[in-house]
């Protein structure tokens, strides 16, 4: 195991993505991501599109102005500042934040190119980035993304539109990796400098990775953010074939591993779930939903519990 708001503004020195790059993907790439919109279109109507405005809008109060209190204005929005110099009441009001800006930070390191399921975990992501990016384009808000392996290697400013959405998962799908490992802190740290104000934040990942605890801190206290476990079956169960040679795909040092014997994969189970429940204890304590989709399942289901389940809370809030 390993261990509503304006377009923002993207920090040099990373590249980001232009229009014009379209013309050096490779035609499979396009074709793959046309199969990814259809496949999407069916979580992305009406009824899943009120869970998103549902969960989402609303959260964020913009100010709009100060004007004289009148009767029944709670007492807590009493700006006392006006009031002492117009030596009579005001209260500040607020008004909803109609748009979002959302912003998808992508893990494309040397285990997204992992899996032993339908699919690569590279393009599990690819395919709750569709999903993500369409709901937030039918809503009328800004996507964006950040790649990352164990530095940013691509960032994309969060704008409206179809086009703009499908192009943020042709990267996601295409973009070339220049290194293998992985430093999350690092994509958080420069998301968090990049989202100028309090935007909704995807971080799709396998999480396995140096610790990033601080950085996660950091971003939660501004933003909501929401963590996307990316998980294949291989790497949670030790089969039994004997002798193995197991690769790590970032780090490309290879282990020799008696997988038959009993003690082995028993050590393997415990340190499965020993990473598993240190991430959810991570989590909850910044108060971070975490949602698991697997290579070899469906991403409409995890992602509807997620919603259904944020509405109960509100509700109940």
């Amino acid at each position: 195991m390993k261990t509503a708001a304006p377009a923002a503004a993207v920090p040099t020195p990373v590249a980001t993505a232009g229009a014009g790059s379209r013309a050096a993907v490779p035609p499979e790439i396009m074709r793959l991501v046309r199969r990814l919109e259809l496949r999407t279109r069916g979580l992305v109507n009406a009824r899943y599109a009120g869970e998103y405005k549902s969960v989402f809008k609303g959260q964020g109060m913009e100010f709009a102005e100060v004007r004289e209190y009148q009767a029944g204005d709670e007492v807590r929005s009493i700006d006392w500042n006006v009031s002492a110099r117009m030596r009579r009441p005001f209260v500040k009001r607020y008004v909803e934040e109609r748009e979002l800006t959302v912003l998808l930070v992508v893990d494309c390191s040397g285990s997204a190119n992992v899996g032993t399921g339908e699919r690569f975990k590279r393009e599990l992501a690819a395919e709750v980035a569709a999903t993500l990016a369409l709901l937030a384009v039918r809503s009328n808000d800004r996507v964006g993304a950040v790649l990352f392996t164990d530095e940013v290697e691509l960032g994309i400013p969060p704008r409206k539109g179809r086009r703009h959405a499908l192009r943020v998962v042709r990267d996601v799908l295409a973009h070339a990796s220049d290194h293998t490992r992985t430093d999350i802190g690092a994509a958080l740290s420069y998301a968090r400098r990049a989202m100028r104000h309090r935007s909704v934040v995807f971080i799709l990942s396998d999480f396995i990775a140096p610790p990033f605890e601080k950085e996660l801190r950091l971003l939660a206290s501004r933003h909501d953010v929401v963590a996307i476990t990316l998980e294949d079956p291989g790497e949670k169960v030790l089969p039994d074939i004997g002798v193995a040679r197991l690769i790590d795909p970032e780090t490309g040092e290879s282990l020799e591993v008696d997988t038959s014997s009993d003690r082995v994969r028993a050590e393997f189970s415990r340190a499965v779930i020993a990473e598993r429940d240190a991430r959810r204890k991570l989590f909850r304590g910044f108060a971070i939903d975490e949602i698991v989709v697997r290579t070899d399942g469906d991403v409409a289901r995890p992602l509807v519990a997620f919603f259904r389940a944020r509405e109960r809370r509100r509700r109940r809030g």
